[in-house]
This record gives C-alpha cells, sequence and structure tokens, in this order.
C-alpha cells in the first residue's frame, strides 16, 4: 500500500513540476488531476500537503447544470415530459503548485531525465495548441477577405440594376461601408480618404519620432496605436498594412511564445507571421 501511495505521489508530483501554474488536486469529469477522486488518491493528497510538496491555492468553477425538484417558491407545471433545470452552486475546486520541498523530494526519487520528458511532452502539446490556434486565425483572415470580395461583386452588380443614385444602391453602400469600418458610422468617400491620410502621417511621424529618440528596439504596436487618432483597432490595423504595401513601414515578427505576447489585440498577422512591431524605411 505505501509503494502504491508513493508511486501516485511521485505521479502528482511529476505533473505538477510540467504544469505551466496551478492544477486541480483531484480529477474529475472534465478535467484531469494531480490524484485520482479516491480513497488512496485522497490519502496521498493528503500526505502531500502535510509533508509540504504541493501548496494549495483558492480557486472555484461554476458545477454543471443539473435536472432537480422544484426549489422552494418554485411550482411544477406537471406538464409531460417538463424537467426544471436549476444552478447548484459554486463548487470550490482545490488547486495547487509544486513547492520547491516538493521539486527536491521529486529530483530525490526519480531520474532527472523522466522529469524533463514530461517537460516535453507539456511543451509538445501546447505548441500543437498554438499550431491550432495559429491555423484557425489563418482561415478566418482567408474567410473574411474571401467574403469581403464576394460582396464587392454582388454590390456592384447590384449597383448596374438599381443604378448609383438609387436608394437601395445608396444604403447597400453605406452598410458595406460600415462593415468595413468595424461597425462605425459610415463616412463619405471624400472624409475617408482625408482620414486615412491623416492616419498614415499620425503613423509616419511617431515611428520618425521613436526611431530619433534612440529606441533600442522597433516600435511596439500598441505604443503605437496609443500615440496616433485611429478611431479602431480594425482602423489601425488597415493603415499598417497600407503602409506596409506602400514600402514606408516595416513589420516585424513577434519570436517569442505567442502566449507571452503582451497585448495581443494590437498584434497583426501578415502573411504567416503575427507582426509586432514598426519601424519606418529609410
Amino acid at each position: 500500500m505505501a509503494d502504491k501511495s508513493n508511486q501516485l505521489i511521485l505521479t502528482a508530483l511529476s505533473r505538477a513540476a510540467a504544469a505551466a501554474g496551478a492544477v486541480p488536486l483531484h480529477g474529475s469529469k472534465t478535467q484531469a488531476g494531480l490524484f485520482p477522486n479516491n480513497a488512496a488518491g485522497k490519502q496521498a493528497a493528503q500526505r502531500c500537503q502535510e509533508d509540504g510538496y504541493l501548496s494549495l491555492v483558492s480557486a472555484s468553477e461554476p458545477a454543471p447544470i443539473s435536472p432537480a425538484s422544484p426549489s422552494k417558491g418554485e411550482e411544477d407545471t406537471g406538464g409531460s415530459g417538463t424537467i426544471t433545470i436549476v444552478k447548484k452552486k459554486t463548487a470550490s475546486v482545490p488547486l495547487c503548485t509544486i513547492t520547491d520541498k516538493g521539486l527536491t523530494y521529486l529530483l530525490s526519487q526519480v531520474s532527472p531525465r523522466q522529469v524533463l520528458e514530461d517537460f516535453v511532452r507539456v511543451l509538445e502539446a501546447r505548441q500543437g495548441q498554438v499550431d491550432e490556434m495559429l491555423n484557425l486565425a489563418r482561415q478566418i483572415q482567408h474567410g473574411m477577405e474571401a467574403m469581403k470580395t464576394n460582396i464587392d461583386k454582388i454590390l456592384q452588380q447590384t449597383c448596374k440594376l438599381e443604378g448609383s443614385s438609387g436608394s437601395g444602391a445608396g444604403n447597400l453602400k453605406a452598410l458595406f461601408a460600415g462593415f468595413l469600418n468595424n461597425g462605425e458610422f459610415p463616412t463619405s468617400p471624400s472624409q475617408s480618404s482625408t482620414s486615412d491620410t491623416a492616419l498614415h502621417d499620425a503613423l509616419l511621424a511617431e515611428l520618425m519620432r521613436w526611431q530619433h529618440s534612440g529606441a533600442t528596439e522597433d516600435c511596439p504596436l500598441p505604443h503605437l496605436y496609443r500615440q496616433t487618432s485611429a478611431q479602431s483597432i480594425g482602423q489601425f490595423h488597415d493603415a499598417l498594412r497600407q503602409l506596409h504595401e506602400l514600402r514606408k513601414i516595416y513589420l516585424h515578427p513577434w519570436t517569442g511564445p505567442l502566449y507571452d505576447i503582451p497585448e495581443p489585440p494590437y498584434a497583426l498577422l501578415i502573411g504567416h507571421e503575427i507582426a509586432y512591431y514598426a519601424s519606418i524605411r529609410k
């Protein structure tokens, strides 16, 4: 029994060491934990806590919705097949992290190579998740671009049928302009052109100022956005793409792990790279 308990502890400590953060102490139907939710697992978990190998952190998750009888103050309608659905109270879920003492004990009991192999397996799984997210982002971007192209073709054909001065064509143009402007109120072509030019000038001026300030790195996009008059992140990204295509600026990729990107909404997908910095072309 002691050997089985010790094996449960070593397995749990190995998983905790390879985890990026706090993990559930016990497993459930929807989430894996360090220890099985049975008598042996609970005994091993208690021993780990008493010996100081694991440190508990507080967290909670909502319990699943389940059918129940009517609560006080509610009446069952008596309808055939009718079930009253109520939400259970939020259940406390024990989360924990490995301590320095726990890591020392783990390395004294198992080969460091085995611990490293657990780390590698976790990293491979995380890399797979990142690749899936990138592929999904590219698919969404390509789908949006294809939709815009098709909508533009349909809009042109509709304008020919209804006449460029017809109310129907005008309404469609306004709706499409609002869509391209990320839901903002549509502006006239002259206003849009003036606004784009002003934004381009502001971006170039800020990048020039950043370059002359002696900064050791290229300008991060979140900083650049806050220094300009862009009305939305979508307009900001469109302006960056235009300046990039006009060969007036460089867009530089984020080279670290994607989950470490500060303020991800400001990052820009360019081709197969995630751009996070910009600099002016000399």
